[in-house]
């Protein structure tokens, strides 16, 4: 296959900026969202239980606000991978924060880049190029260096959260990349099976025994749950606005701006610290993400 991704508007155009803009508001909210769903597990609901449920509730909203938008949608291949990567995505990122340090396994989500280029290559065809390949092993190097320690030997992830990092990067590449080759899929529709996608991924995980909770009864946990789902719909509409008008590649570096924030967040909130090893990796990252804008602007 060739290269699908569409051509992006032009910089100086109202509608690249209102993208731009809309890809920001979607790293303040990335870099916060954690926080809510730590007030959920300390209401007795754990990670895949209150993701599944937030998730239902952007979709029942979904199906209010968006129905117009949804007639005639016809089941395909593309909407199902899409759905499945979404579910990854998003409750590996949950999972990963609420079991492990914010900072650490946003930086492994941030690895994005790397599964970008490999991806795009499988899924699309494009050439890897002396960029490309730069980006894969600067990206490897920085999380090198982040997984590194030397009573462990080979710098391989140690922890569960690290394991659901990474898990979570490589589904939002994959949601990334597919989302671009879906071109002729509206915003809305994305949207709504992205939200499916997350209900259908937690419940079966729920089904095959994982995370049971018994805190969803609580109405505290539900006035959560609503708040966060209203809070998804907004959002998700949002960030596939600006996935759809930006480059992939650049909006990756746009939402860099979400470790910054996280790392603000869990400091303040979670009274986190941030080692040497962790910004010389994610150092590494950042400028793989950067390289990879790089990468593209030169095609």
């Amino acid at each position: 296959m060739g290269n699908t991704q569409q051509k992006t508007v032009a910089p100086g155009n109202r509608t690249q900026k209102t993208a731009v803009l809309a890809l920001l508001t979607g790293a303040l909210v990335w870099g916060l969202i954690w926080y809510p769903y730590r007030i959920l597990r300390d209401l007795g609901v754990d990670g895949v239980s209150g993701t599944m449920a937030t998730y239902a509730v952007a979709f029942l909203l979904g199906l209010v606000f968006f129905r117009r938008a949804l007639t005639g949608i016809t089941p395909s291949w593309s909407l199902f991978w899409l759905a499945l990567a979404a579910g990854g995505c998003n409750i590996g990122y949950v999972m990963g924060t609420l079991h492990g340090e914010v900072v650490r396994v946003l930086l492994l989500f941030y690895l994005a880049p790397l599964w970008t280029v490999l991806l795009s290559r499988i899924l699309l065809g494009e050439r890897l190029n002396r960029f490309g390949a730069f980006v894969v092993a600067l990206s490897l190097a920085g999380a090198a260096t982040i997984l590194w320690h030397p009573e462990a030997g080979l710098p391989i992830p140690t922890h569960a959260a690290d394991w659901f990092g990474l898990g979570a990067g490589f589904s939002f590449a994959l949601f990334n990349v597919l989302s671009r080759y879906a071109h002729n899929v509206t915003i809305e529709v994305k949207s709504m099976v992205a939200f499916a996608g997350v209900v259908i991924v937690g419940g079966a995980l729920l089904l095959a025994g994982y995370s049971p909770s018994d805190g969803l009864a609580s109405s505290a946990a539900w006035l959560q749950i609503g708040l966060i789902g209203s809070i998804l719909v907004v959002v998700n509409l949002v960030v596939q606005f600006g996935l759809t008008h930006v480059a992939s590649n650049r909006a990756i570096v746009i939402m860099l701006t979400e470790v910054g924030i996280a790392a603000m967040a869990a400091w303040l909130l979670a009274g986190e610290a941030f080692g040497l090893r962790e910004a010389l990796g994610g150092a590494m990252i950042v400028a793989a993400s950067v390289f990879s804008a790089r990468m593209e602007a030169t095609e």
